[in-house]
C-alpha cells in the first residue's frame, strides 16, 4: 500500500467514527446514541394567554371555540388544540352598533348550540353598570364562524333587574336560564333560574338558587367582608347524568374569589330550591404557590378523544388585584369523586409543564 493510499484509508475511518458519535451544527448539543430526547410537544404551560377574563370553551366535531370578556365586541378563537390558544388569531363574531343599551361593557359571553342553531349570550350596558342586562344573538349556520349573527334581543328576566353571567341548562326536554342578579349591581348578588320557551325568552317566575351565606362568598376588594357575591353559574353533568352548578363566590377583585358547588338531587326539579344541595366549602380556590390568585369564572370541556374532563378558568398571577394585574385563562384536567362530585384539585402552578389534553 502506498503512503497516499494509507492516509486515505485512515481519513475514511476517522470520518466514520465522527459520524457515528454525533455532530454539532452551530449550538446543537451532541446527543449520545442511548440518550432519550425530551419531547415537549406533548406538554404545555399555563396561563394560555397573558390576559382574558371570564373564559368560555365550546367544542364540536373536534373544533374548540373559545371566547372571553373582550369588552366592546364578541370574539371567537377557533382551534383544534386548546393548549395552543396563543397561536390563534381571534375573529370578530359580532360588533354592537353604538348608542344602544347593549353597546358597552360586554361581559362573560358564552357560545351554545341549541336545536341546530348557534347562540351567544352576553351581558352588556350603555356605559352605566346599573343598566347591565342579558342579551343573545343567533346564527342559523352550521358553524358559528359562518353565516351571520342576528340580535334576538334582551332576555327579560322577572322584575327586569340587573343581570349578568347568563347560561342555559337543557334538562329533560326543557330549557332553563341561569344568571347572577341583584338590585342595580349592588351586593349581594344571587343566582337565579327560570324556564325558557325558546333560547331568547324567559317564562314564568324565577327561583333563587343560591345567595352568599358563607364567609368565603363574601370577600370584596382588599379581601374585606361584604354582603357577598354569587355569580358565573356553569352547568356540569357527570357520566350518570347528575347535574351540578359550579359558580363563583366573592368579588372578582379578591384573591379569595373561588368556585362553589350546587348539586341537583336525582330526578330533581331544577325549579325547586329544596331539590338542590349547596356545598359549604369552595371546591376550587386560591393557591399562592401556584400563582393562582382569585381563580374562578370557569367552563368545562372534553379532551379531543373524549376520555378526559377539563376545566377552564381565570386567575391572576399576583395578589391584590389591580388594573394591570390581569386575569388570564388556564386549563387543567379534573377527576370525579366516588360520590359523583367533581374533584378539581388545586390550581396547577404557572409555568409548570403538564400533558396536553389527550388526543391533541
Amino acid at each position: 500500500m502506498t503512503k497516499n493510499m494509507y492516509m486515505l484509508v485512515w481519513m475514511i475511518v476517522a470520518m466514520g467514527i465522527i459520524c457515528a458519535c454525533g455532530k454539532r451544527t452551530g449550538d446543537e448539543e451532541i446527543i449520545p446514541p442511548d440518550t432519550e430526547v425530551p419531547d415537549d410537544q406533548g406538554m404545555f404551560t399555563n396561563p394560555l394567554l397573558t390576559r382574558g377574563a371570564d373564559p368560555w370553551v365550546t367544542q364540536k366535531d373536534g373544533t374548540y371555540y373559545y371566547t372571553y370578556t373582550q369588552g366592546s365586541r364578541l370574539v371567537l378563537y377557533v382551534t383544534d388544540k386548546i393548549s395552543e390558544l396563543e397561536k390563534v388569531t381571534p375573529i370578530n363574531a359580532w360588533v354592537p352598533p353604538p348608542g344602544e343599551m347593549y353597546s358597552q361593557n360586554i361581559w362573560a359571553p358564552e357560545l351554545h348550540e341549541i336545536d341546530g342553531k348557534w347562540y351567544m349570550y352576553f351581558a352588556a350596558d350603555n356605559g352605566s353598570n346599573a343598566n347591565h342586562r342579558m342579551y343573545v344573538i343567533e346564527n342559523k349556520s352550521s358553524s358559528p364562524v359562518r353565516g351571520s349573527w342576528e340580535l334576538k334581543g334582551k332576555i327579560t328576566v322577572p322584575n327586569d333587574e340587573w343581570a349578568i353571567d347568563g347560561t342555559v341548562l337543557e334538562y329533560r326536554e326543557q330549557l332553563y336560564f341561569l344568571w347572577s342578579g341583584s338590585n342595580r349591581g349592588a351586593a349581594p348578588q344571587h343566582i337565579y333560574i327560570a324556564k325558557m320557551t325558546n333560547p331568547w325568552t324567559v317564562e314564568g317566575d324565577r327561583v333563587l338558587l343560591s345567595s352568599p351565606e358563607y364567609e368565603w362568598e363574601k370577600y370584596g376588594g382588599n379581601n374585606v367582608i361584604t354582603p357577598g357575591i354569587n355569580e358565573g353559574p356553569q352547568i356540569l353533568v357527570n357520566s350518570t347524568g347528575k347535574v351540578f352548578v359550579v359558580y363563583s363566590g366573592s368579588s372578582f377583585l379578591s384573591d379569595n374569589y373561588a368556585l362553589g358547588l350546587l348539586a341537583l338531587k336525582e330526578d330533581g326539579d331544577p325549579m325547586k330550591v329544596e331539590d338542590w344541595t349547596k356545598h359549604r366549602k369552595p371546591v376550587f380556590s386560591m393557591n399562592a404557590e401556584s400563582g393562582a390568585f382569585g381563580p374562578g369564572h370557569n367552563g368545562f370541556f372534553k379532551s379531543p378523544d373524549g376520555t378526559e374532563d377539563w376545566i377552564i378558568y381565570h386567575a391572576r398571577n399576583l395578589p391584590d388585584g389591580g388594573s394591570t394585574n390581569y386575569r388570564n385563562p388556564r386549563i387543567q384536567k379534573f377527576t370525579w369523586n366516588s360520590d359523583g362530585t367533581p374533584n378539581f384539585g388545586i390550581p396547577v402552578k404557572i409555568g409548570e409543564k403538564i400533558n396536553r389534553p389527550s388526543g391533541e
